[in-house]
């Protein structure tokens, strides 16, 4: 995983509005995986204020990501969350509306983008249940799309095969083998 965040990361400096954006995307090896937070701001960075549906840059990121994340044997699961201002939309649309038809939208994008069909094992949304910044629930960075890049699981045939050799046990163990 810190292999693949590295060659993520190259790969997002080389897009020409970089610098535009480039505090507005995290990436985070975790137990799940690796985990591509793309940020909002105050003047919306990948999604327009209220809008389900990415802009400009965020179909150019996320389409870069689904190109290259396309070549993974890796699942990736999509988050939505929003801040906690609530949605002023119409009355039976909200939040949680909001943040599970953005992960919904940028799924439906990576996929047109290159990522196979079966790659992608859950999208969820959270509203505002997850800040990063709780002490600030109103922060435009608490709104944001998040891909998680999953390890590989290996079947239990593949674990319990007696052709397994040192040299596997070590790669598997330092996380090289497997992205």
């Amino acid at each position: 995983m810190p292999k693949l965040k590295e060659e993520l990361q190259k790969s997002i400096r080389q897009m020409s509005d970089f610098d535009k954006f480039k505090n507005q995307i995290e990436m985070t090896v975790t137990s799940e995986g690796l985990r591509i937070e793309l940020l909002e701001s105050a003047s919306g960075t990948f999604f327009d204020s209220g809008s389900h549906s990415p802009n400009r840059d965020g179909i150019e990121l996320l389409s870069m990501l689904s190109q290259e994340l396309s070549k993974l044997p890796n699942k990736v699961s999509i988050e939505g969350h929003t801040d906690s201002k609530p949605y002023s939309g119409t009355r039976d649309y909200g939040n949680w509306e909001l943040s599970t038809d953005r992960a919904n939208a940028a799924r439906r994008l990576i996929q047109q983008s290159g990522l196979r069909q079966d790659q992608v094992s859950q999208v969820r949304g959270f509203s505002d249940q997850k800040l990063p910044k709780p002490s600030d629930p109103l922060d435009p960075s608490n709104r944001r799309i998040t891909l998680i890049v999953q390890y590989v699981v290996k079947s239990n045939e593949e674990h319990d095969s007696p052709a397994r050799t040192a040299a596997d046990e070590k790669s598997v163990g330092s996380g090289t083998a497997e992205q």
